[in-house]
């Protein structure tokens, strides 16, 4: 782990949002690790930081495309993508999930056809939402060329079809719930985050 990298896991350790026990993830995968960004996030130097950092570390992935906005899905990457937005001087817009749970570009957001995009958010573990976002982009007639976030749990192994950076990558074990250990011995599980159940 470098220097740089273990200041950005001493800020999810220092306000407690780096989390121990058995969680639910949004993945619908079980682990013994969380990385809750909300409380990181809730302190606005802190966003400014990371936000700044992870637009400087998305300098070299665009392969020469002028960025024309930066997109995040809600509720988890709607700060820090603000934040890198605001770093590289860029429109920030958001996805969210309609009532089908679905991935919708809303609040009277626009692409441009063509309009070059950045997808960042706060923690990757599967990269579904991330996905699930350029999809988004690509059906109205943009394209994403890049993707960031604060941290990835994945150990570098999510692929988006497309160039990505993170400030941090972990390798946090992660299971099906058929068979997690934690199930197995009989640990609660918790689902923490902004998504119900």
């Amino acid at each position: 782990m470098t220097p740089q990298a273990d200041r950005v896991l001493d800020l999810f350790r220092d306000t407690g949002a780096y989390l121990q026990g058995h969680f639910r993830l949004s993945s619908g995968l079980h682990s013994s690790g969380y990385l809750q960004s909300a409380l990181v996030l809730a302190y606005p130097k802190h966003a400014e930081v990371l936000g700044r950092r992870l637009a400087e570390a998305l300098s070299g992935l665009t392969n020469g495309h002028t960025i024309g906005s930066v997109i995040s899905p809600a509720l988890g990457g709607l700060i820090i993508g603000h934040e890198v937005a605001r770093a590289l001087g860029l429109r920030f817009l958001f996805t969210e999930r309609d009532a089908d749970r679905k991935m919708a570009l809303r609040r009277g957001f626009t692409i441009a056809p063509g309009e070059k995009f950045v997808v960042i958010e706060d923690v990757i573990t599967t990269g579904g939402s991330t996905k699930e976002v350029i999809d988004v982009v690509r059906a109205l007639g943009g394209e994403t060329v890049a993707a960031g976030s604060i941290i990835d749990r994945s150990g570098g192994t999510a692929d988006l079809g497309i160039p990505r950076v993170a400030l941090e990558t972990l390798t946090v074990p992660v299971w099906e719930p058929e068979k997690c250990p934690l199930c197995a011995q009989g640990e609660p599980v918790t689902k923490p985050g902004s998504r119900p159940g």
